[in-house]
Formats: C-alpha cells, structure tokens, sequence
C-alpha cells in the first residue's frame, strides 16, 4: 500500500487528492507552503519527451542508418504528444489545459504581477501550448514522410507521392520552429532560475514546490492513468503497426552520392 502524508495526498507524489485547511500544507518553508505541482506521470512524459525530441534531432542530422532510430523516436513522441492531450483532460488538476490555459485576461493579470496561480504561468502556458502544437505537427508529417533515400515514414505508403513530397518539405521546416520553440523554453527556464530565483527544475524532478499561496494538484488517478496510455498506446500501433510492414523498399542511394538526407 502506497503511504499517505498528512494531506492525504500519496506520499509517491502520483495523484493527490483534496485536502482543506491545515492539511494543505504538508510543510511550511520561507517562500510558503509545500504543496504537490506536477504529478508523477506529468514528470515522466516530460523527461521521456526530452529523451525523445534529442534523440530525433540527433538522428535526422546524422541521417542514413540513424534514420531507423529517428523513426522509432518519431514513434514516441507520437505516443508522448498524445498521451499528453489526453492526460490534459483526465490528469490532475494543474496538469489539464483548462486550468492554465493562457487566456487574455490571465496574461494581463501575469504581465502586471497580479497573478496567483500555482503551475504553468500563462506565458509558460502559451510555451508549453506551442510546444505540443509544433512537436504534433512534426510528428504527424514525419509518419507519411519520406526522403526518397534512406527512409520512409510508416503511413508514407497511405498518401500519394505528391502530397508525401509536402508533408516532407513540411517536416523539414518545422524543425527550426520547434528548435526555436526549445531554445526559448530553455532560456525562460535559466532566467527564472538564475534571475527571478524560481527554480523550475526541481519541481518537475520531485513534483513539490514552496509556494507562498496555492493549493497541490489533485485528481488525476490510476484510471485516468491506465485510459491514458492505453489511447496513447492504440494510436503509437496504428501509426507504425500495420502501416511500417506494408512500407516499400528502401531506394538505395546512387553512387557517388551521400545517403543522408536533409531532415
């Protein structure tokens, strides 16, 4: 049995539930109270993630045979992005959209310093709502791409040459915006941490934060967890199941010419 704080919120840091008065704050620091900001499976989708997006950079700049592993890194943040739309509704509390979603109102209140939210800021919000439009889009060009070389995406099969050829070219674009994306994620993070000394890091490390008002995340049980992985799991298999065994040939590359490709 998973032990349980005085909160009531599992000592894991999985899933918290509501807990009012004295008991929602398990511990009482300088900057406030203690509270539970990212749950368990948030945590692990976001180093996953980072894991998944270095190592499809990687592999499409290296190209040729790293381009097997590019797919299969394309493949998990298939199953990560969608994981993620769906723990937005079913999670906890501060990891579903309609509790941080950047809103006009909440980006004024933020950029006057009168928001009092616990989570994703609204300009983190807005980061992380990009982040997840742009690594969709990526992914979801990646599986009928194709670059007449080394390699083709999964569904590449599904769709006509034509319209492979600019779902590529979109693929290829988008890389920049999504390096762009991470590049000023990487610098929000280092400039809270090192000039507003709010440390962003940890917390997705431990899941707990010291705040000076706000409550810990709730909801977001087991269930909620299983319905989550099995979506994301049931899409991962049919963007990669059937469709890769019915891929063609690889073309080899002509002599003289090198095989690695302009992702």
């Amino acid at each position: 049995m998973i032990s349980q704080d005085l909160a009531g919120r599992s000592a894991d840091g999985f899933v918290a539930v509501p807990a009012t008065g004295a008991a929602a704050a398990v511990g009482k620091t300088g900057a406030g109270r203690r509270v539970l900001v990212w749950d368990l499976p948030l945590r692990v989708f976001h180093w996953s993630l980072v894991v998944a997006v270095a190592a499809s950079v990687v592999t499409g700049k290296i190209g040729g045979n790293a381009m097997e592993l590019h797919g299969k890194a394309g493949l998990a943040i298939v199953g990560l992005v969608v994981f993620r739309l769906a723990w937005g509704v079913l999670g906890s509390s501060h990891a579903r959209f309609g509790n941080f979603f950047p809103t006009p109102g909440a980006v004024r209140a933020y950029l006057k310093g009168q928001w009092r939210g616990v989570g994703h800021n609204p300009l983190g919000a807005a980061s992380v709502i990009a982040l997840i439009a742009v690594l969709a889009t990526q992914a979801a060009t990646g599986l009928f791409s194709s670059d007449d070389i080394a390699y083709a995406g999964p569904l590449n099969p599904a769709v006509s040459e034509a319209l492979a050829t600019r779902l590529s070219a979109v693929h290829r674009v988008m890389v920049n915006v999504l390096l762009g994306l991470v590049a000023l994620h990487v610098l929000a993070v280092a400039y809270h941490s090192l000039i507003k000394r709010n440390d962003l890091v940890k917390p997705m490390i431990t899941g707990w934060k010291a705040v000076p008002h706000g409550e810990s995340t709730r909801g977001g049980g087991r269930i909620a967890l299983a319905v989550s992985v099995v979506i994301a799991a049931l899409v991962v298999v049919l963007a990669g199941g059937a469709a890769g065994a019915a891929a063609p040939a690889k073309r080899p590359a002509a002599a003289g010419t090198a095989a690695t490709p302009a992702w």
